[in-house]
């Protein structure tokens, strides 16, 4: 089984992974620790600040190809990260279609609102996150709103977080 957990920035993504990593055993690929190797090591002259568009077409692929690898040896694989596309489906035929499960997590303006200081207070809960400046109210408003309407436009799967954080999954 292939677990694809994306969404918006500050949404809990790793925290999830890590969670699901304790309960199933399952590792996980971090999609930042792969583009930051990539980048630290050279292998692209992109940035960890060049446009999410630019980052996901340089990643997806790469981690399109290892999730097809995973599935041919029967392996599991949780895979998490903001460079999933919306689209990421048409990558795959109905073979690997069926072993694998997309979760996109989104929180609502009210929860972002009502919860701002516990997002900033947990962001660095799994990784640590050398620079959370750019982690604005407005900037996680706007984040988190894209999200939710590209996850309707492509009718995916996701997760809305609005009352509680609470996010479990189960296999």
């Amino acid at each position: 089984m292939i677990l694809l957990i994306t969404g918006a920035s500050h949404t809990g993504k790793t925290a999830l992974a890590q969670k699901l990593l304790e309960k199933y055993k399952y590792p996980y690929l971090s999609i930042d620790h792969l583009k930051m190797g990539l980048i630290r090591s050279g292998n692209t002259k992109l940035t960890p600040m060049s446009d999410d568009t630019k980052l996901t077409a340089y990643l997806w692929p790469i981690v399109r190809e290892m999730i097809k690898t995973a599935i041919e040896n029967k392996q599991n694989l949780i895979v998490e990260g903001c460079y999933i596309p919306f689209d990421w489906a048409k990558d795959f035929d109905n073979e690997y279609l069926k072993n694998i499960e997309y979760y996109c997590i989104v929180m609502s303006e009210n929860y972002i609102r009502n919860h701002f200081a516990d997002i900033k207070k947990y962001a660095n809960v799994i990784e640590n996150r050398l620079d959370d400046t750019y982690c604005t109210m407005e900037s996680v408003l706007e984040d988190n709103a894209y999200v939710l309407l590209q996850a309707k436009k492509h009718k995916v799967n996701y997760l809305l977080i609005d009352d509680k954080y609470k996010m479990d999954i189960d296999l």
